[in-house]
């Protein structure tokens, strides 16, 4: 279990998070991510294009999950800190074991993602980098885990 699990808003989220990823790459909850900023963590959106546009974590760099390919963060140094997300944590968990295995040594996968960064009330823009409310909740099942009542969810 994470040990970030009781940084999670709701509980019965903070079970499916748990019960969804491997452990793999180490997490890291969003308030230690952001409160961490200076860090200099690069945030990657492991999520496809269509849910990027809708919106994403500021200056976050798309890298999707079914056609992930490591030459779009070939510029990065291995050891730069980068922190992997999707909409709760498992696509952003294979994505960090493959830059692992890449090489990349200083990879954490944001525990909860996106939807948790988002129920917090953290900044989240589209692809003008403007601020918006909306987000894409992937569907509709999923998107009951995003609880907060200023996003206006989209799948």
């Amino acid at each position: 279990m994470s040990s970030y699990a009781q940084d999670i808003i709701n509980p019965d989220f903070d079970k499916k998070v748990d019960g969804m990823i491997g452990y793999q790459v180490p997490t890291i909850s969003v308030e230690k991510a952001v409160n961490d900023s200076l860090q200099g963590y690069i945030y990657l959106d492991a999520r496809e294009k269509e849910e990027y546009n809708i919106s994403h974590i500021p200056d976050a760099k798309y890298i999707g999950y079914d056609n992930f390919d490591l030459s779009t963060i070939s510029d990065l140094p291995k050891d730069k800190p980068l922190i992997v997300y999707c909409s709760i944590g498992y696509r952003s968990d294979k994505i960090g074991e493959k830059l692992e295995t890449a090489g990349f040594t200083n990879v954490y996968n944001l525990y909860g993602s996106i939807f948790e960064w988002a129920n917090r009330g953290f900044l989240i823009v589209d692809n003008n980098n403007k601020p918006t409310k909306r987000l894409h909740t992937y569907n509709k099942k999923w998107s009951k885990w995003v609880d907060n009542p200023d996003i206006i969810k989209v799948w």
